[in-house]
């Protein structure tokens, strides 16, 4: 390494120290902040205009890089091999994050093992595909969370089970509630989840969105097209899965509605948790 590279790597480092990670929150929470007020109001060429505005901006590329770089996977790579452990190296990823020319990169497939003995197919994109995608979720999540049904609770910023078992009491608990419980399971929901559906109905940049459902996976040293489904270990597809699955609890509230009969109102007692 000579002088003049050293003096760089050295500059790098002493920028991500410097980084007002306060300001940067702020920044990207106003820009949030507007991108759910536009959608509130369905103005959705000023929601393209925000999520732009939010994806370009030096301070959600500080976010995007300083979450993989600090999670649970931070030290687990792609099909690439890299990982950015130093600030030089996440220095130079906040610099390496934009639009034009980016091509992701297949993800490496692992299994992982279920409780029913099965195995979970889960897919390793390399850090930059993390990055990237931490990147674009920091402008979904916005749009996300106000479109969201009322009692989804997985995979979502300030909620968890204990809040879904708060729901299933509340709706369990009366004298008039309903006496069965039916669980649902979509089988391989997240491996045959329409790529087209998503395309025209989830609002992210199309041409980022499709060049990520298409990027294939890697397995024992083979390239596989993916052609369905939104992979799991991607930090954007639990997001993308909810936003799929949105909805489904406005049509049970239609289809069991409360309904007046010889003016008694009826109950269903059907909900949604």
């Amino acid at each position: 390494m000579n002088a003049l590279t050293a003096c760089a790597a050295s500059d790098l480092e002493m920028d991500w120290h410097g980084i007002d990670w306060g300001k940067c929150h702020q920044q990207v929470r106003r820009l949030q902040a507007r991108i759910v007020k536009a959608t509130q109001e369905g103005r959705w060429g000023k929601v393209k205009a925000l999520q732009w505005l939010l994806t370009h901006s030096y301070s959600g590329k500080t976010i995007a890089v300083k979450r993989v770089t600090e999670n649970k996977g931070k030290k687990t790579p792609g099909v690439d091999g890299k990982t950015w452990s130093t600030p030089d190296a996440k220095m130079k990823a906040v610099l390496s994050l934009k639009r034009n020319g980016y091509k992701p990169k297949p993800m490496r497939r692992v299994y992982i093992p279920k409780t029913n003995g099965k195995e979970r197919p889960l897919g390793i994109p390399t850090m930059k595909d993390r990055a990237m995608q931490a990147l674009y979720l920091l402008a979904l999540e916005p749009i996300a969370e106000t479109l969201a049904d009322r009692n989804s609770y997985g995979f979502r910023p300030e909620r968890s089970t204990s809040d879904a078992l708060e729901q299933c009491f509340n709706t369990l608990v009366g004298r008039k509630s309903a006496h069965w419980v039916l669980e649902g399971d979509i089988k391989g929901c997240f491996d045959n989840i329409s790529h087209q559906w998503i395309l025209d109905h989830i609002q992210l940049d199309k041409i980022i969105l499709q060049k990520w459902l298409k990027a294939g996976f890697v397995y024992k040293n083979q390239l596989f097209p993916t052609e369905a489904g939104t992979p799991q270990g991607g930090i954007i597809s639990p997001t993308l899965a909810n936003r799929v699955l949105d909805g489904l609890e406005l049509i049970l509230n239609k289809k069991f509605a409360i309904t007046k009969r010889n003016g008694i109102n009826h109950n269903p007692n059907v909900n949604l948790t």
